[in-house]
């Protein structure tokens, strides 16, 4: 499922891009969930943290695109970002927020296509090397590479992230599933370390960001050999 947005003041376009999109899901097979805000301002109180792409027109009412897309890079810099405008000129300054296209009104469907697959294609590389947390009343798309480790305690997981920490409903077992492939390894029952994030060992626990995370003595072998092995193709 891939989360977008239409922001457009325009009622037609919006109508046209939703057509757009179901036609696009029919060719394609895949499946959009779509959101529709009427302005720049709509889209950013509060911003939803989970979208993988953005259309946006460029000239609304009362905040413009490029605008409100500055505000939106400062907190989701991964997002991909495509505009709409109806003169070619305002697209250029896509560049400076790392926009991935634009669309110039009227839109054809062969365009519009062709610019969507790059998008998709984009965020789906992208989309491994982010987990989404799923806090009440809020969700924050953190880069695997930041994460430090992932403590379960009762029924919530605390994600610890260079010094920082945000909990949420959760269980270890399906985290560990999520994480596993890019190099996180349990050290005990309860936590799950980012192998990468390791910077040694001492009596029996792993350091991680000033932090000492016991290694259990029934994960010792295995989380050693991880270890190991992880530095070892880091190394090679």
């Amino acid at each position: 499922m891939i989360t977008l947005a239409i922001v457009e003041d325009e009622e037609q376009y919006i109508t046209q891009l939703q057509t757009y999109l179901r036609r696009y899901e029919g060719e394609h097979g895949c499946r959009f969930s779509v959101r529709t805000y009427s302005d720049g301002a709509e889209i950013l109180d509060p911003y939803p943290e989970d979208l993988d792409i953005i259309l946006m027109d460029i000239q609304m009412k009362y905040m413009d695109g490029m605008t409100a897309a500055e505000q939106i890079r400062e907190m989701d810099p991964e997002v991909i970002l495509m505009f709409i405008t109806n003169m070619e000129q305002y697209a250029v300054r896509g560049y400076a927020v790392d926009a991935l296209d634009y669309m110039v009104k009227p839109i054809e469907y062969y365009s519009f296509s062709r610019k969507l697959d790059r998008a998709i294609a984009r965020s789906r590389k992208r989309e491994h090397r982010f987990i989404t947390i799923r806090m009440p009343g809020s969700m924050r798309k953190i880069e695997m590479t930041e994460l430090d480790y992932v403590e379960s305690q009762g029924h919530d997981l605390h994600f610890h992230i260079g010094g920082g920490e945000y909990v949420m409903r959760g269980v270890m077992r399906d985290t560990e599933k999520l994480l596993e492939q890019h190099g996180f390894y349990r050290c005990n029952k309860g936590c799950l370390v980012n192998l990468a994030r390791v910077t040694g060992i001492s009596d029996n626990c792993a350091l991680v960001n000033g932090d000492r995370i016991p290694i259990s003595r029934g994960k010792r072998k295995e989380f050693m050999t991880a270890l190991a092995e992880y530095m070892s193709d880091v190394l090679t």
